[in-house]
């Protein structure tokens, strides 16, 4: 900057309202900060130079003194132990002293001489015998320090030796002291020497090396011989591994045991129970474990380890191989083995389900419990980096199996009385526990694994039903639950005590309901009486209420999506509560199935009395309503009645969305009656979507080749669906057969009667579709397992007596045959016979060869339904489906069971209700309610026959059949108008009754007597002349 001439210095202004003091001022204090965080970081790193300095030249020194004392070791005993005899194991001696003090695993020196010093030791105990007076002389009590002290860390330095060396010592890990003197084979025999529980050191070794991650380094040498595969001693004898293993493992079960406790990760069950597939390589191990003393000792060990602290297990092997899951496949197997044995107690069955089921509880899902339905490659990419080995799946998979959850659910169960309240304190909680462990345990089992394999041996094999059922029931009844929150840590102490039992109960009742046959449920009342299931009925349909309409309000927080709960845990209070409304609803509407078979309780039981107002019927057509959620998943707590009117309600949104937008109605056809199915299906099959939504119109051409009087303003079409679905339905037409009650079903050979018998089922769907879309009954009545594939449901064998009841009372004489079945000479096949053409399919593949027997009688039996039931009319159901759900929401029929949907089909199958429609008619043209002709009219209709009231709804209507809920439903409402002018004449009184059926109306004459009146109604409904007449 140039000199401005100005000498004076002009005062500098801080913008910001700083002062420059206060400025300097912050700058000194954040400098003398940073200063002393800069001498403290310098007087820790001199301090921490220090230390390493220190450690180093203290390492230095001893390795130096460890190097001196190695070559006096060798002046004094020899660089491969010549000199070395028995006074050198006494305390007196250097020789322990010196070779343990000196000895590095590293060095190959020292693994020389400690392999020398073992094996002197194993040819002394062959030849002597005593190793006792090898180390301790002949008075063990007053060396007994010394001697322990030694004895101690040469078994350890015998272990670390071979564990650092292990790599080029693993083809001798699996070798037997018989076969072989190698030098892992000395190393280990010394150790198992040492540790002879007979010897009175046995304690301290085991403590030592359990202190020292003794078995830390056997968990490594036993991974590092497993890489190699498993190559067993070719005459089956035990290893010196397996030696080892054995001992250390029987001495820490020994009562009682002075070993000092050690931390759990360094324990036996952490390092060595967490190898993968530890048995198969150790069957001797085995043996020796799974007695009760040893399983029950470490079980409950283990037990405490997790209760107060999870992270107990060593680092995984891989990401396939986690440690819990490897613990659980060990301890699975070797319980299967300990809960058979019959002094198995209920402590050891109570820890072993709580470390079950919170391993259990850690495993991601398991491939082999994919459904179908699931994607398994969406599966493996949510838990990427959590799929097991197939194999550690495979043995979790297969150690869970039916005998293990036998033993498991009859010994925990079996002292276990009635929860009443009057019990003492202490048999009280022993039967809650047991209660508990069972539950939680099958819990979460249940939703780990695949339910098929498991589910009929508890139901059949354990009385687990029953007692579950009795401690519900008395509950119930004192309405008094114990809590169950103490069998995990996810219930908080206020969630419901039915909440565990139920979601155990539920899906293994449901489980007995699909194998159990008619006659023993009804007749014989098994598994549980008439009278338990009404009062199952009522606790099931308050639960429920409870999980979908109480708690949402008092705990909107607990509700989650599906998606939401699937990586949750089994046992948190949103996976039960989720579980269990889910499993309480199918149970339900199983239970509901049964009594629409054969009613044993009112339908009105299944119903929730808070389901029936108005409000709660408004709320249900609302989406993402509390009401909408029960409509949709327990629609059975609904009255039917209100169930029906959210239906209609949603046609008729349905028709109002499709209505016409033009003034004209562009469908018009052109049907001829004597060839009504075929013109139909030629000219309304090419309808889309769209248009059959929409109003279609019908003209009929009689035989003459005449279009009939009449304008179809809604009746004639009504008579239209009428007539085609008698044509299409008729058994004669082929497309359907008929059961021995008259139900009619697809016919499984209809293909060999019409070629396109696929697409004439489409049509028909469609057409019956039409026909609920519109609120048009048609009489159809079909058979119930038919109507369960238009809910995409699977028939049982108790669907069976609708179909064949003699092929069902002859598969329920198989399933109760107490001879050799495989004498009967019967294959899984089955022979077809449609129209004279026998064909023989297998049951499964190979099935011609598979004889049936006594133990695979009931899988017989449920493939013989399957195969009737389900497999023969698949393609036929599932085109029949296709079109019917062109027009009919499947969330729409969810609401209904197969019985009510027949209803909604077909209408009640009482007659006319004459007394309903003469509530909800309306008078025109000079009648009135108080009329003698009307008087007389109510009079003649109420004296026809059920026939006749039949046809004279479908003269003035269009159908036969009035509204499912009444004609206070009939749109338009039914009016009777007087078809005469104000001055009666005879020619008035001699016309027949008209009707226009479009707009529900009776056009009647003002007969004078009720014969006349008879005789013109009958007449005229009887007369198949069309509409002409109308």
């Amino acid at each position: 900057m140039f000199f401005s001439g100005d000498p004076s210095s002009k005062k500098r202004v801080d913008l910001g309202g700083r002062s420059s003091k206060e400025r300097d001022r912050q700058k000194v204090l954040e400098q003398a900060r940073l200063e002393r965080r800069q001498r403290l970081g310098l007087r820790q790193k001199n301090s921490a130079a220090l230390k390493i300095q220190k450690c180093y030249r203290g390492r230095k020194a001893v390795e130096g003194e460890r190097a001196k004392v190695r070559e006096l070791f060798c002046i004094s005993f020899g660089d491969h132990c010549q000199k070395l005899d028995r006074n050198c194991f006494s305390p007196d001696s250097d020789f322990l002293r010196q070779l343990l003090f000196f000895f590095n695993a590293c060095n190959s020196g020292d693994f020389v001489l400690l392999v020398e010093a073992c094996r002197f030791i194993r040819h002394f105990v062959q030849a002597n015998g005593n190793i006792l007076s090898l180390f301790a002389g002949s008075d063990y009590s007053l060396k007994n320090a010394i001697v322990d002290n030694r004895v101690r860390k040469l078994a350890l330095a015998s272990l670390q030796a071979i564990h650092h060396n292990r790599d080029g010592l693993k083809d001798q890990l699996y070798l037997s002291p018989e076969s072989s003197s190698t030098p892992t084979v000395i190393l280990l025999e010394a150790v198992v020497t040492l540790a002879d529980p007979k010897l009175p050191w046995a304690c301290k070794v085991a403590g030592y090396l359990s202190q020292r991650n003794g078995f830390g380094l056997l968990r490594d040498i036993v991974l590092t011989r497993m890489q190699c595969g498993n190559i067993r001693d070719m005459h089956g004898r035990v290893s010196s591994l397996e030696h080892v293993l054995i001992l250390v493992a029987s001495h820490n079960g020994q009562h009682p045991c002075s070993c000092s406790n050690t931390d759990p990760r360094s324990s036996f069950s952490s390092q060595i129970l967490s190898i993968p597939f530890l048995w198969r390589h150790f069957s001797y191990l085995r043996e020796v474990f799974g007695t009760r003393r040893l399983t029950e000792h470490y079980i409950h060990q283990i037990a405490l380890c997790l209760h107060g602290d999870a992270n107990v297990l060593p680092d995984d092997k891989s990401h396939e191989y986690p440690g819990y899951a490897c613990l659980l496949g060990n301890i699975l197997e070797i319980a299967g083995v300990a809960l058979s044995e019959p002094n198995c107690t209920y402590n050891l069955v109570i820890d072993f389900a709580a470390v079950s089921t919170f391993l259990l509880e850690a495993l991601p899902p398991l491939r082999s419990s994919v459904r179908e339905n699931e994607d398994e490659m969406a599966l493996d990419e949510e838990f990427v980096g959590e799929i097991l080995n197939k194999d550690l799946e495979q043995q979790i998979s297969n150690a869970i199996d039916p005998r293990l959850l036998q033993q498991l659910v009859n010994i925990l169960l079996r002292d276990t009385s009635v929860f009443d309240g009057s019990c003492g304190k202490g048999r009280c909680n022993a039967e809650v526990s047991a209660i508990g462990a069972v539950c939680t345990f099958l819990h979460v089992t249940f939703n780990i694994l695949p339910l098929e394999r498991i589910m009929t041996g508890l139901a059949y094999r354990t009385d687990l039903v029953r007692i579950l059922w009795n401690f519900m029931k008395r509950c119930h009844e004192n309405k008094r639950w114990p809590s169950l929150s103490e069998q995990t840590a996810y219930l908080s102490g206020d969630a419901p005590g039915w909440l565990l039992p139920l979601a155990v109960f539920c899906p293994v009742y449901k489980h007995m309901l699909m194998i159990v046959d008619n006659e023993e449920f009804y007749e014989h009342e098994k598994p549980l009486s008439l009278k338990d299931i009404r009062c199952l009925i009522v606790l099931l349909r308050q639960a429920l209420w409870q999980l979908l309409w109480v708690i949402p309000v008092k705990f909107p927080t607990l509700q989650k999506s599906a998606s939401d709960l699937r990586g949750q845990k089994k046992l948190s209070i949103n996976f039960i509560q989720n579980t269990v409304s889910i499993k309480t609803s199918e149970l339900l509407t199983q239970l509901q199935d049964w009594n629409n078979r054969r009613q044993f309780t009112s339908a009105a039981d299944f119903y929730a009395q808070e389901a029936v107002d108005d409000t709660f019927i408004s709320q249900a057509v609302v989406e993402n309503t509390r009401a909408y959620e029960i409509l949709k998943q327990a629609s059975f707590l609904v009255p039917f009645t209100s169930r029906v009117k959210i239906f209609t309600s949603q046609l008729a949104a349905a028709r109002q969305r499709n209505g016409p937008h033009a003034p004209y109605t562009r469908n018009r056809f052109r049907i001829r009656r004597d060839h009504i199915f075929e013109d139909a299906f030629n000219q309304l099959s090419a309808l889309s979507e769209e248009d059959l939504r929409g109003m279609i119109r019908v003209t009929f051409v009689n035989e003459f080749g005449v279009e009939e009087a009449g304008i179809d303003g809604g009746g004639i079409f009504k008579d239209f669906m009428e007539n085609i679905t008698r044509a299409a339905f008729d058994v004669q037409y082929g497309l359907f057969k008929e059961t021995t009650d008259h139900l009619l079903y697809p016919n499984p050979g209809s293909g060999l009667v019409h070629e396109r018998h696929l697409q004439f089922f489409h049509f028909l769907g469609s057409l019956l579709g039409k026909a609920m879309f519109e609120g048009i009954l048609v009489d159809i009545p079909f058979a119930t397992f038919f109507l369960s594939k238009l809910k995409q449901k699977y028939n049982y064998l108790n669907d069976l007596p609708s179909l064949d009841p003699e092929l069902y009372r002859h598969l329920l004489f198989l399933k109760h045959y107490k001879g050799d079945i495989s004498e009967l000479e019967l294959y899984f096949v089955i022979v077809n016979n449609e129209y004279g053409e026998q064909t023989e399919e297998e049951l499964l593949p190979g099935g011609k060869d598979v004889r049936v027997t006594n133990e695979n009688v009931i899988t017989f039996i449920h493939l013989i339904a399957n195969h009737r039931l389900n497999f023969q009319i698949r393609h036929q159901s599932s085109h029949f489906l296709r079109g019917f759900q062109q027009l009919i929401q499947k969330d729409w029929l969810a609401m209904f069971n197969e019985h009510e949907l027949q209803l909604l089909i077909s209408g009640a199958l009482e007659g006319l209700d004459v007394d309903d429609l003469r509530a909800h008619a309306h008078y025109a043209g000079g009648y009135n309610e108080e009329h003698y002709v009307i008087q007389m009219f109510w009079e003649v209709l109420k004296n026809f026959s059920v026939d006749y009231q039949k046809k004279f709804l479908k003269f003035v209507t269009g159908c036969s059949r009035g509204p499912l809920l009444g004609f206070k439903y009939l749109e338009p409402q039914f009016c009777i108008q007087k078809a005469a002018p104000g001055v009666v004449s005879e020619e008035d009184l001699d016309r027949l009754p008209t009707s226009a059926t479009c707009m529900n109306l009776l056009k009647l004459p003002p007969y004078r007597s009720k014969e006349q009146m008879e005789m013109k109604l009958i007449y005229a409904i009887n007369a198949e002349a069309g509409f002409d007449l109308s």
